[in-house]
């Protein structure tokens, strides 16, 4: 079983615009969009990896795949 992210919650709670109340159920649905993200991330480095023929992940094909995914979700 995954564990979940540290201090997620304490996060979501700094990032929220005014004093939102956070529900089990949402705690979990932004739990599992996180772990999602990262599984995402995981796959994409992996195939920058196989694009350079290199045997293992190392920081800089998430650093280049990070920038990627963020430049897409911004439009």
């Amino acid at each position: 079983m995954l564990k979940k992210p540290p201090k997620l919650k304490s996060t979501m709670r700094s990032k929220a615009r005014g004093n939102v109340n956070i529900t089990a159920d949402s705690e979990a649905l932004i739990e599992l969009l996180t772990l999602l993200f990262f599984s995402s991330l995981a796959e994409e480095a992996k195939a920058k990896a196989f694009e350079e023929k290199s045997a293992t992940i190392r920081a800089h094909h998430v650093k280049a795949v990070t920038k990627k995914v963020l430049k897409k979700a911004r439009g």
